[in-house]
């Protein structure tokens, strides 16, 4: 299909709550462009939003993140929303669309999921590991927050003058590990 262009720290619609999905079959072609995007990014997550979509879809692989001989394991996600979380865990995360930036984040360590299949099908599934924080992350995109939101304001401001190189270069001028 094709790669879609990643929005990076600073663009609007990163910042902005998504709209839910009504056309399905747009949909379709839009998941596939976003694995292809996600894929071609190393990335494990991806949310419409990050790709300029306002769209409640998320595609998520975590197949090889622990294991880099495992097999994908490409799932996607549509109007989806937690319905439960518990526990809590910290856990080193980055993104896409903040790159080069990573910072430990405590999360909800179990989650349960609604959300809908391309045939409109509502599920609910229940996630722990890896696998939910990859989508609590990415639930957040939709919802207009990024990691960086949870960091403390003294974190914050030490990645200020690399948040300001990312909206306007779209990547800083080294990483950071926070």
């Amino acid at each position: 299909m094709a790669i879609l262009k990643v929005q990076k720290y600073g663009s609007s619609i990163l910042r902005n709550k998504v709209e839910l999905v009504e056309d399905f079959k747009f949909a379709e072609d839009l998941i596939s462009d976003m694995f292809d995007t996600m894929y071609s990014s190393s990335g494990i997550g991806l949310a419409a939003n990050q790709v300029g979509k306002s769209l409640n879809i998320i595609t998520i692989d975590i197949g090889s993140y622990e294991d880099e001989n495992a097999e994908p394991n490409p799932r996607y996600f549509i109007n989806s929303k937690i319905v439960e979380s518990s526990g809590s865990i910290l856990i080193e995360e980055g993104c896409l669309s903040v790159p080069e930036i990573r910072a430990e984040i405590k999360r909800p360590e179990i989650i349960t999921l609604e959300y809908q299949d391309l045939g409109k099908n509502i599920h609910r599934e229940t996630f722990d590991g890896i696998t939910a924080r990859v989508v609590l992350h990415e639930i957040d995109h939709l919802n207009g927050k990024m990691f960086i939101d949870y960091l403390s304001p003294s974190k914050r401001l030490r990645l200020k003058k690399k948040l300001q190189e990312i909206a306007k270069t779209g990547s800083p001028s080294t990483g950071i590990v926070l």
